[in-house]
C-alpha cells in the first residue's frame, strides 16, 4: 500500500477510486515541480474542517527547495494555509495567497482543485514560491503598492471616527472594475483574519477571496444584486452582492449565532413534543388501567368515583396531546376544551340523554401549566353539569364561553339544567374543592357561581 493511500485511509473519507486518481497525479508530481521550478504538493481534506493532510510532495530537481525535510503526513492548518482550505471548501483556484509552511517559512501558494469523474474535489495541487522572489522581481511596483496602501489606511484612520461603516455589524468589501479590493471595513478584515487570511485584503483580487464557487467574470456577466447564505469554516455567512456605479460591493454578515439558536429552538421543539407525547401516553395508560379496575367494581358509588378520576386524568392528557402536536409550550385553550368535550361525549354521557356542548369566544393561548389547570377545572364543571343538572331532563345544553382580556381572561361554563342551591352543597365535595383550589391558588383568580331553576353559570378569571 502506497504512503498516499495509507494516509488517505486514515485521515480522509475518500473512496478507493478517488485515492487511485490521486496516486496517478502523484506519478507526475516531480515533472510539475521541475517545470515550474517550485515545491509542489498534494493535500486532501481531513475530517477536521480546519486542517488538510499532505499526502504527496515533490521538490525541484534543479532549483532550490524551501524545505529541509519531508512534510508528507503533516497537517496544513487553516490559520497557516488559508488558500489550501479555501480551495478544498469551495473548489475554485486560489492564486498567490500568503501562507506559512510546516517549517515556518512565509510562502505564496497557488492552489488548484483535483477533481474526480463526478466533478467533486478530492484533493488540491499546491505550488509554493518564496515571497522574496516576488519582492526582487517587482520591487518597485511592490513599494508603490505598499505606499498606496499605507496612505489609504492613514486616510481611513483619520476618518474612522466619522465613518459609519466601521460601526456596522456587517463586513463591507468594495472592488473596482478590475475585481481588485479597494476598500474594506474593520468587520470584513477581522472576519477574513478569522478565516486564516494574514494579509490585508486591499489590492487582492475577488477570485482569491471569494467565499463561493463564483469567479469575478461570472459576477460581472450576471451583474445582479442578490443575497445568498453559505457555510464556511464552521460559520454561517450571509452575502449580499451589490452593484453601485462602477463598483462591486459585498456585504458579509456573520449569522452563525442566529442559525445556531434557530437549530436549538427546533431541537427544543422536537424534545417538547416528545415529552408531551410520552406524558399523554402514560396518562392514557393509567386511565385504561383504572377503567379495567372500574369494570370489576360492583359498588356503583365507588365506580362513579373512579370514573371521575379517570376523566380528570384524560382531561390532563388532552392538554399534553395538543402540546405534543404543536411542539411549543403554549396552546390554544379552545382546542384543549374541545378535546375534553369530545372525550365526555364518547365515554361519559348516558345513551338515554341528549346533551349538546359547544365552545364560543376568543382564541386564547396559554402556557402548558395554565392549560393543565384550566382543563381540570373545565372537566370538573362539565362533569358536574352532566351528573347533576340534567337528572330529570332528557335533553340539555352546556356552553363554554372564552373571553380574552388585557390583564385577566375569563372562562364561563353555562348549562340550562335544573340548577341547585349553592348553600346546600356539601362543603367536602372533592370536585368543587378542586376547582376552588386551582382557581385561587394556582391561577390567582376568582370564581363565582349563579344558579336557579333556569340553569347554572360558573365563571372564573385568571391572568393571561
Amino acid at each position: 500500500m502506497s504512503k498516499l493511500r495509507k494516509l488517505c485511509k486514515i485521515h480522509t473519507d475518500l473512496e478507493d477510486e478517488d485515492i487511485f486518481k490521486l496516486e496517478c497525479a502523484e506519478t507526475v508530481l516531480q515533472n510539475i515541480a521541475d517545470l515550474v521550478n517550485a515545491d509542489v504538493f498534494i493535500d486532501c481534506a481531513t475530517r477536521d474542517p480546519n486542517r488538510a493532510i499532505v499526502v504527496a510532495e515533490a521538490k525541484p530537481t534543479y532549483g532550490k527547495s524551501m524545505y529541509e525535510g519531508n512534510v508528507v503526513g503533516e497537517f496544513a492548518l487553516r490559520e497557516n494555509e488559508p488558500a489550501v482550505i479555501r480551495t478544498l471548501e469551495i473548489e475554485i483556484t486560489s492564486r498567490d495567497i500568503k501562507g506559512i509552511t510546516q517549517e515556518n517559512i512565509n510562502v505564496k501558494q497557488t492552489v488548484n482543485p483535483i477533481k474526480n469523474a463526478e466533478g467533486k474535489t478530492i484533493g488540491v495541487l499546491i505550488v509554493e514560491k518564496d515571497i522574496t522572489e516576488d519582492m526582487h522581481h517587482d520591487k518597485k511596483i511592490e513599494f508603490l503598492a505598499e505606499m498606496n496602501e499605507k496612505l489609504t489606511n492613514e486616510i481611513i484612520e483619520l476618518e474612522r471616527d466619522k465613518e459609519i461603516t466601521y460601526h456596522l455589524d456587517e463586513g463591507i468589501i468594495m472592488f473596482n472594475k478590475s475585481g481588485n479590493v479597494i476598500y474594506t471595513n474593520l468587520v470584513a478584515e477581522q472576519l477574513y483574519k478569522k478565516l486564516g487570511f494574514m494579509d490585508s485584503l486591499i489590492g487582492m483580487h475577488f477570485n482569491n477571496i471569494s467565499l463561493e464557487q463564483k469567479l469575478f467574470e461570472n459576477i460581472i456577466e450576471e451583474k445582479n444584486d442578490r443575497i445568498s447564505e453559505i457555510e464556511f469554516c464552521n460559520l454561517t455567512l450571509q452575502l449580499k452582492y451589490i452593484f453601485y456605479r462602477n463598483y462591486f460591493i459585498i456585504f458579509i454578515k456573520d449569522i452563525t449565532d442566529m442559525r445556531k439558536k434557530e437549530k436549538e429552538l427546533i431541537l427544543k421543539s422536537v424534545a417538547i413534543k416528545e415529552i408531551h407525547h410520552r406524558v399523554k401516553n402514560n396518562l392514557q395508560t393509567i386511565a385504561s388501567l383504572l377503567r379495567l379496575q372500574s369494570r370489576r367494581i360492583e359498588n356503583q358509588e365507588f365506580k362513579n368515583i373512579l370514573n371521575e378520576s379517570i376523566n380528570r386524568i384524560l382531561s390532563i392528557a388532552a392538554t399534553h396531546e395538543i402540546l405534543a402536536q404543536q411542539g411549543i409550550d403554549h396552546v390554544d385553550i379552545k382546542k384543549v376544551i374541545s378535546k375534553i368535550i369530545d372525550g365526555m361525549q364518547k365515554g361519559y354521557l348516558s345513551k338515554e340523554k341528549s346533551i349538546d356542548m359547544e365552545i364560543i369566544g376568543d382564541e386564547l393561548r396559554v402556557d402548558s401549566d395554565k392549560a393543565t389547570d384550566i382543563s381540570l377545572i373545565i372537566n370538573e364543571l362539565i362533569q358536574n353539569s352532566i351528573q347533576y343538572a340534567f337528572e330529570d331532563q332528557a335533553k340539555g345544553k352546556i356552553t363554554v364561553y372564552i373571553q380574552k382580556g388585557e390583564l385577566y381572561s375569563r372562562i364561563t361554563v353555562v348549562d340550562n339544567g335544573k340548577g341547585f342551591d349553592y348553600e346546600c352543597v356539601n362543603p367536602n365535595s372533592l370536585g368543587l374543592n378542586i376547582v376552588k383550589s386551582i382557581v385561587t391558588d394556582k391561577l390567582g383568580g376568582r370564581m363565582n357561581i349563579q344558579s336557579d331553576s333556569n340553569g347554572t353559570i360558573v365563571g372564573f378569571d385568571f391572568k393571561k
